[in-house]
């Protein structure tokens, strides 16, 4: 019996060893992906969790403070409470609602008859009508030109499927002029072109710009639309600010353009049109031998978006419909009360010794922080950026939360811009007011 005992502890240690040694050889190989490497850091899950814990006044990430407006409100409820089928799966490439209202309502903007159930797809919000984008059209080894500064989330995105960024900076035509506005950051034609080569796949433009707020003209997208043609590229058009322009600037579609609807994908926001980010609606709208594509990788991802919140912003879309270019448009209204937040801020700013570019769209406001004389040398290593910097010190020791904008370039182009951060100004003036606060008693203090 005593052998026997013996016997079964030994066999238990055996099983034991194998079970650990099995686990070390699993452990041992790799287990992410290779497309997910160097991708793990986000400047939005870095600063954000910054802000929480240091309880700052938060203008620095992209989103309204106030509701989302009553008609809004109102269409969401009734269609929560419209009935067992708002509560099931609608139509996976988008609630029909919601794409007719769609299509009527941009048809007549673009200026070309759109299909709603062949040239319309209904995303989980912009960011994932931007992955099903990439992902659809972009091969490994293709190029995709990237203007910048740029949403962050193109060059992962452009990265994870294999493809190449290339990128192009705006660059403002005069540097370190007091006044600027968006619309003198510029491209060089020449440096854009000299990027087009035989592998461009796509470029991706966004007009208004985040977090610039350059609102492309005419003339300078026809350039980018004739490289597009000559080339035979597609082009990706990040519009989710689309209604929010100020002081006469206007909005222009580049699928509108000649030759490029059957070359373009554009990308809108329910959340941002309305005021409610946290809906997560976004839409493709393109050309459907583009958009099937596209439809291919939605159905084996997310497949279906929430029916009763597509319902309240198909409704949306039919109000605006009929009030379209009237003052009871929330197009109208809303960049209206918008225009008066961005002058109280950009007024702050200057009074500070900040220096801000008057962004021409969109709702960030770009300032530069090179005149100011702070220690820093406690925030970050050495190899930081100057506005990461700056921007956890004003966070921490003021209790301020805004993004550097360093984080908008790639890494080639981040040292020559990193003497610029971004404020937020879709906020309650309640906000805003304890912003300027912060910054009056930093800046009375120096």
């Amino acid at each position: 019996m005593s052998i026997l005992r013996h016997l079964s502890t030994d066999l238990t240690l055996i099983r034991q060893s194998l079970s650990r040694n099995r686990h070390t050889i699993i452990m041992q190989r790799q287990l992410h992906a290779k497309r997910t490497q160097g991708l793990d850091k986000n400047v939005w899950v870095e600063f954000v969790q910054l802000a929480a814990d240091h309880k700052a006044v938060n203008v620095g990430q992209g989103f309204p403070d106030f509701g989302p407006p009553e008609f809004a409100q109102e269409a969401f409820s009734k269609a929560v409470n419209g009935g067992p089928m708002m509560h099931q799966y609608t139509r996976g490439f988008g609630h029909p609602p919601l794409v007719k209202s769609l299509a009527k309502f941009f048809s007549r903007i673009v200026g070309h008859e759109i299909d709603p159930f062949e040239d319309i797809l209904v995303t989980v919000g912009a960011y994932q009508a931007l992955f099903c984008a990439f992902q659809a059209l972009v091969d490994e080894g293709d190029e995709v030109i990237i203007i910048e500064p740029f949403f962050d989330c193109y060059q992962p995105m452009v990265k994870m499927v294999g493809g190449k960024a290339v990128y192009v900076p705006l660059r403002p035509r005069v540097e370190g002029t007091a006044g600027l506005s968006s619309g003198d950051w510029v491209l060089s034609p020449e440096e854009l072109a000299s990027k087009f080569t035989p592998c461009t796949k796509a470029i991706v433009i966004n007009t208004p710009n985040n977090p610039l707020g350059k609102v492309y003209k005419t003339e300078e997208l026809q350039v980018i639309a004739d490289l597009c043609i000559k080339h035979n590229v597609l082009c990706i058009s990040d519009e989710v600010y689309e209604w929010l322009t100020y002081d006469g600037a206007k909005h222009v579609k580049i699928a509108s353009l000649p030759g490029m609807w059957e070359r373009t994908v554009t990308i809108g926001s329910g959340g941002k049109t309305f005021s409610a980010t946290g809906w997560k609606v976004g839409w493709a709208i393109g050309s459907g031998h583009i958009v099937k594509h596209m439809k291919t990788i939605h159905q084996n991802t997310v497949y279906h978006c929430a029916t009763a919140v597509q319902e309240a912003v198909s409704q949306g879309f039919e109000r605006e419909y009929e009030l379209f270019g009237t003052p009871e448009s929330y197009f109208q209204q809303l960049p209206a009360m918008l225009h008066h937040k961005r002058k109280k801020l950009a007024s702050c700013l200057e009074g500070v010794g900040l220096q801000p570019i008057m962004p021409e769209g969109g709702y960030f406001i770009t300032a530069d922080i090179s005149s100011v004389k702070v220690d820093l040398s406690s925030e970050g290593g050495e190899d930081e950026p100057t506005d990461y910097k700056f921007v956890k010190w004003l966070t921490k020791e003021k209790g301020l939360a805004t993004m550097p904008v360093s984080a908008f370039y790639s890494p080639e182009h981040s040292k020559e811009f990193d003497k610029y951060i971004r404020f937020c100004f879709v906020k309650e003036d309640s906000t805003l007011d304890a912003a300027e606060d912060i910054l009056k008693k930093w800046s009375q203090g120096q």
